[in-house]
């Protein structure tokens, strides 16, 4: 059994498995779902996990070179907006129609039990050398 980091096992095993420039969404419970990536779903119930906790968990475990969120977060969404802002200094916005189709190429799908407005994030590999 793993001593820290994160535990859950289809999750870590997906993130092992990326590569550079491969893409993780890490999206709230209304996000649709693009077909053909590989989903762990950690929804629990209405809020649990949150996506402040699963964006920390996984940025402890991933390099990241890029990342894209709705710019429609800014307004709609201001505590999400300042974390995103805060933990990923490389984002870019994107209007949310364009974010789920840029989502159709994520290798990576991560469901939280966030239910509240734009909390999703696309998240570009990079390497750790």
């Amino acid at each position: 059994m793993k001593r820290g980091g994160i535990l859950n096992g289809a999750l870590s095993g997906a993130l092992a498995r990326l590569g550079h420039t491969d893409q993780v969404l890490i999206c709230d419970s209304g996000m649709p779902i693009p077909a053909g990536a590989e989903v762990v779903d950690l929804a629990f119930t209405l809020g649990i996990p949150g996506f402040a906790e699963v964006l920390d968990g996984i940025l402890t475990e991933l390099v990241v070179e890029g990342a894209v969120a709705a710019e429609e977060v800014v307004g709609g969404n201001p505590e999400c907006h300042a974390l995103l802002d805060d933990r990923l200094p490389a984002l870019t916005y994107v209007p949310h129609e364009e974010l789920k189709l840029l989502a159709h190429a994520v290798k990576l799908v991560v469901r939280t039990g966030e239910a509240t407005p734009f909390a999703n994030v696309i998240l570009r590999c990079g390497v750790a050398f």
